[in-house]
């Protein structure tokens, strides 16, 4: 592990005990952890994307907000679902997104998670003619046609009028470094080997769409292994990034006895099904400074991941938030090997 971001789901709701109230709370509050985040080294900060709830939804405005007001941590995703984009639009937001951050982001996309809306991207105009998986098949296909449009293919008729006969237009504005910061959000070992391929950056989160008895931490190592091999088999030279998301609460005060001193009660991964999968999800982490660092330097794919983002919850307001960041990066990160962004832009291991 080389650093460190939080990763907001954008939750509000007015309910008793929420600091976040409405959607413009949520929205200004996450842009005041990333300012507050920044000064503290945190490396990255990065959103949810959930549609149809009262979660963060449309992440370019607030990413663009989050790297206008800040000079060093990165910006991203995770994830953006890849069923609800327009991909020609998505890639000129993108390559925009880039310039306005100065290739500060990192932009987590995939089919997306089990939504509330029944087939909601069908409302968003988008219909997959061969929904046998959900939307997978259209989520990947609308992907590839992003990949072409940032690499600069040549998509759309150019009106002989206006730019002579028999030519073909991009998408602009372009981004040459663009590609180098898109991510795939990969849920299993084979999608892990599929981004390998891809030559992309693999991001992880906190579950796997697979059970297989092993704990959670070791098989995802081995989808980390498998990325990076599928990565160099298919000829691809770069430092490829790799992130995982874990739960991570340092216990260092009363208050953060009195929300997390529970979770070290009940510290083990679970198996549950969610969109139709047996599936594995990793256990919170929330105890005493020096035994989080134990723990952590045991989690395989903690340690094999450049770069750990903590799920924090940001109802709970921006102090509390940036307290707990603060709480991480003092007493626990750098034992785990972590470098603050005040050492420059992260980079991945060499395949």
């Amino acid at each position: 592990m080389k650093a460190f971001g939080f990763l907001s789901f954008g939750h509000y709701a007015d309910v008793p005990g929420s600091s976040t109230r409405t959607a413009g709370d949520m929205l200004k509050q996450t842009i005041e952890i990333a300012e507050g985040a920044d000064e503290i080294g945190v490396n990255g900060a990065y959103v949810r994307v959930h549609h149809w709830a009262r979660q963060a939804a449309s992440p370019m405005p607030l990413l663009s907000a989050m790297a206008a007001r800040t000079k060093r941590i990165e910006v991203g995703t995770g994830v953006i679902d890849m069923r609800y984009e327009n991909p020609f639009q998505f890639a000129e937001e993108a390559a925009a997104l880039d310039y306005i951050a100065d290739g500060r982001i990192a932009l987590g996309v995939s089919r997306g998670s089990p939504e509330t809306a029944l087939r909601g991207y069908e409302t968003f105009g988008f219909v997959d003619e061969e929904d046998t998986e959900r939307g997978s098949v259209m989520a990947r296909e609308k992907f590839d046609l992003f990949l072409e449009a940032i690499d600069g293919a040549r998509v759309a008729p150019g009106d002989p009028r206006m730019v002579g006969a028999g030519h073909y237009l991009s998408i602009e504005p372009q981004s040459p470094t663009l590609r180098d910061h898109i991510w795939w959000g990969a849920g299993s070992r084979a999608t892990a080997e599929d981004t390998g391929r891809k030559g992309l950056n693999l991001m992880s989160s906190t579950l796997l769409t697979e059970a297989t008895g092993q704990p959670f931490h070791e098989l995802q190592r081995e989808q980390i292994d498998l990325f990076r091999a599928a990565y160099k088999e298919a000829g691809h030279t770069g430092s490829p990034r790799v992130s995982v998301s874990r739960s991570v609460f340092p216990l260092v005060s009363d208050m953060d006895r009195a929300y997390f001193g529970l979770r070290s009660e009940e510290n083990a991964d679970q198996v549950g099904i969610i969109d139709g999968f047996r599936s594995t999800f990793g256990k919170t982490y929330a105890a005493e400074p020096d035994v989080l660092i134990q723990q952590l330097l045991a989690d395989e794919a903690v340690m094999a991941a450049d770069t750990l983002m903590l799920t924090i919850p940001n109802q709970l307001g921006p102090a509390y938030n940036l307290h707990v960041l603060e709480s991480f990066a003092t007493h626990v990160a750098p034992a785990l090997g972590w470098k603050p962004n005040t050492e420059g832009p992260v980079q991945g291991d060499p395949v």
